[in-house]
């Protein structure tokens, strides 16, 4: 097993300009070629964002490159879930109407908020450059249970919890008339798919849930944007293949006796051939392991993060 990966990401120096992509009229992505996607809809009279980048001086640039587009208001910004790395740049779009997430998102913002930020500071050195900019946590003022539209006119901004996934309160966005999908990180596109915060058993059905929905283009989480209905229902299946590969391993390893560092190994080695080359493949593992280990032996909710827990995860299963 190598012993010498750098801990999460903080080996990630390379910066990573993310571009506008339009993907259906008044509809754009903004997609980096493996951080964090965001989006955003103009409508006839103001502006929808989806998730905001990671502190206030990222998220500038992302206003300057809305502001090439369109000089409308932004009235809302969705949260497709809560991580530090997706919501911590709000306060760069100055008072908005609402910041709108689903109930669980709410719950969990209030839970693990401060030391999920805590943590996701020392994992991504790179994406938090300028974080003591930040004025807070960025906590939803608008919730919602299961579903909710905004309205721009003709045009239905559908959000929906379609079930646990890579968190407890995972919305995506959807735009039926032209068939654009904001998944939020429940899906990827050929990245390294993080599970430290997910109920893992529960995802393959709300990827069920994302793939009857037929996208016709979809943001996911990270990674480029997917065009077509056949690839973006692969990019569904890819998702769930990496998640049952990891369950499949790792409960063989509980099954033999095996302690969380020879689950970690045994995951690794069954992984490594189809999703090693994968961007953050080396970051997530261990955190995806752990939590499946964890949630395989009955731990339903997942354990709270917090910075000192990640390095002595690092030092067990890397070091």
């Amino acid at each position: 097993m190598n012993t010498t990966v750098s801990f999460a990401s903080a080996a990630d120096t390379r910066e990573q300009k993310p571009q506008v992509r339009e993907l259906a009229p008044n509809v754009y992505g903004y997609i980096s070629d493996f951080d964090p996607n965001c989006g955003f809809i103009v409508g006839d009279e103001h502006v929808v964002l989806i998730d905001t980048r990671p502190t206030p001086r990222m998220a500038r640039d992302f206003l300057a490159d809305i502001r090439k587009v369109t000089d409308k208001p932004i009235k809302f910004i969705v949260l497709t879930h809560y991580h530090a790395v997706r919501v911590m740049g709000a306060s760069a779009f100055g008072e908005v109407e609402a910041i709108i997430a689903s109930k669980g998102t709410l719950d969990w913002v209030r839970e693990r908020g401060q030391a999920d930020f805590d943590s996701e500071v020392g994992r991504f050195p790179r994406l938090f450059a300028g974080v003591e900019e930040i004025p807070g946590l960025t906590e939803p003022t608008m919730s919602f249970e299961r579903e909710m539209s905004l309205w721009l006119g003709q045009r239905e901004v559908r959000l929906m919890c379609l079930g646990r996934g890579h968190s407890g309160g995972d919305t995506v966005a959807w735009l039926p008339d032209c068939g654009v999908l904001f998944s939020g990180d429940v899906v990827e596109n050929r990245c390294g798919v993080y599970a430290g915060d997910a109920y893992i058993q529960d995802w393959a059905g709300t990827l069920d849930a994302v793939a009857a929905l037929k996208a016709r283009v979809l943001v996911p989480g990270r990674g480029a944007v997917v065009r077509g209905e056949g690839a973006c229902a692969e990019a569904v299946e890819l998702t769930k293949a990496f998640l049952s590969t990891l369950l499949d391993s790792v409960r063989a390893g509980i099954a033999a006796g095996d302690s969380l560092r020879g689950c970690f190994e045994r995951a690794e080695q069954a992984m490594k051939p189809r999703f090693g080359d994968w961007p953050v493949f080396q970051h997530v593992l261990p955190f995806d392991v752990s939590r499946a280990y964890d949630e395989l032996r009955g731990i339903e909710h997942p354990v709270i993060w917090t910075a000192e827990r990640d390095r002595e995860l690092w030092q067990v299963l890397r070091g």
